[in-house]
């Protein structure tokens, strides 16, 4: 359902997809210049799950390397 608060609820699916915390991808997609930021990576689902595991370990997710890819998805979506 989409939030009446995101200006730019597109971007701010992508910015979620990339990672970007709720509060973040929203502060951008909210944003004067909203259509000029992010948005630029491909959905995680199209990752590889090397990929996805590097990412994870970038931001510090505990328990990655007994994740599927699944698994890592929803943790960097929730991180």
């Amino acid at each position: 359902m989409p939030d009446n608060r995101i200006k730019n609820e597109e971007q701010y699916e992508e910015l979620r997809d990339q990672g970007m915390s709720k509060e973040k991808a929203a502060r951008i997609a909210n944003s004067e210049n909203a259509s000029k930021k992010g948005g630029k990576q491909k959905k995680y689902e199209k990752w590889t799950k090397e990929e996805l595991y590097k990412k994870a370990q970038e931001v510090g997710i505990e328990g990655r390397s007994d994740m599927n890819k699944e698994e890592l998805i929803e943790a960097l979506r929730n991180h």
